[in-house]
């Protein structure tokens, strides 16, 4: 058996990491494809090395671009290496560019495909995420489902049961795996002056929010306006791009920290010690529920909804008033929600299940 692992973005590292482990731990033949859709060393290398991953065989270094230049470039490049390569599979993992190139590719040619977090539903189709999501399940030959509810919505689009494995989700594989190495790395809360359950922890970086000049700035002002009110620092690990649209829109963000994006492990130490994280990105709000710690999430809908179900997360939209109000609310709950993406054991279900169905 082949593999060809295809990834492209920051979270699909941390996510395919524990996979890419049970791979080589299973002595599997595999290579890494990566397309190169991050390519900061911030967001891309530095999580390589600190993972202990091996560096991808393949980059195709697409870079930025529009959703149609990105993906048109890693479908040419992803195609003739699949070519070359001949994988059994190609695993891909969420909802980027990446993943649909990946899927679409492998389709064209005939090669399995293997869809790591399938069936999450934001049921927005303004959002690039879910209509690469959406695709990319219904491309795949194993649908390795996270939850019971990933399965019902997978069931529900008329999916054959047989192509669906409910495996818990990597992210947690990935947390329990680094927590305590977490700590024994680099003390990011020491170099920027915090004390643990001292600040609150912000990731802000989606299309739908960043991409909207009224509605970032609405939302900063609702982060500022939190700080005031708190008298708590905010971090803010702010991706490049987001970085950008507001030195180009001039946007403020007032009694902010911001600082440069960190690696896994500091960010591990800020999510685990923050005192509330408010977030747009899908894997924090499951980092946060897996951690413990209660999530604020300015979207107005959520392909976690299980974070919200068992009372670890709340969507307060892009409102300063009500960013406000939901903050409130989380900082009174008591965090004795129950993790409802599974035991830390997802890739290893993963990998067995497809070493399974190659020897059958």
């Amino acid at each position: 058996m082949r593999i060809s692992v295809v990834l492209g973005t920051r979270p699909e590292i941390i996510k395919l990491a524990p996979l890419i482990k049970e791979l080589r731990k299973k002595g599997i033949d595999f290579f890494v494809l990566h397309t190169g859709q991050h390519y900061s060393h911030q967001l891309d290398k530095v999580f390589f090395d600190q993972l202990g991953l091996p560096h991808p065989k393949y980059n195709l270094k697409v870079g930025s671009g529009s959703h149609a230049q990105e993906t048109g470039r890693m479908l040419i490049g992803i195609e003739k290496i699949l070519l070359e390569e001949k994988p059994d599979i190609v695993l891909v993992e969420g909802d980027t560019n990446s993943v649909l190139a990946g899927a679409l590719a492998a389709a064209k040619i005939g090669v399995r495909i293997g869809h790591v977090e399938a069936g999450l539903r934001s049921y927005d189709r303004s959002m690039p995420e879910e209509i690469n999501r959406v695709l990319t399940d219904h491309l795949s030959d194993y649908l390795f489902a996270p939850t019971p509810k990933a399965e019902q919505i997978l069931l529900g689009e008329g999916m054959a049961k047989e192509k669906i494995f409910v495996t818990g989700n990597t992210i947690v594989d990935a947390v329990y795996q680094n927590r305590e190495l977490a700590k024994s790395g680099t003390d990011i809360i020491h170099e920027l002056h915090l004390k643990p359950e001292g600040y609150f922890l912000v990731t802000l970086h989606r299309q739908e929010n960043v991409d909207n000049t009224a509605r970032f700035a609405s939302i900063l002002t609702g982060l500022s306006r939190l700080a005031a009110h708190f008298q708590l620092p905010v971090v803010y690990p702010i991706h490049p791009r987001s970085r950008k649209i507001m030195s180009q829109s001039a946007l403020k963000a007032q009694d902010l920290t911001i600082i440069d994006p960190v690696d896994f492990f500091s960010f591990i130490q800020l999510e685990s010690n923050a005192k509330l994280i408010l977030t747009d990105s899908g894997g924090v709000q499951e980092e946060a529920c897996i951690l413990g710690v209660p999530c604020v999430t300015m979207r107005d809908n959520t392909e976690r909804p299980e974070t919200v179900e068992v009372g670890a997360n709340i969507l307060a939209g892009a409102s300063p008033d009500r960013i406000i109000e939901c903050a409130q609310v989380m900082l009174n709950r008591k965090n004795k929600w129950v993790n409802p993406f599974g035991d830390g054991r997802a890739a290893e279900r993963i990998v067995s299940i497809i070493t399974e169905a190659k020897s059958d």
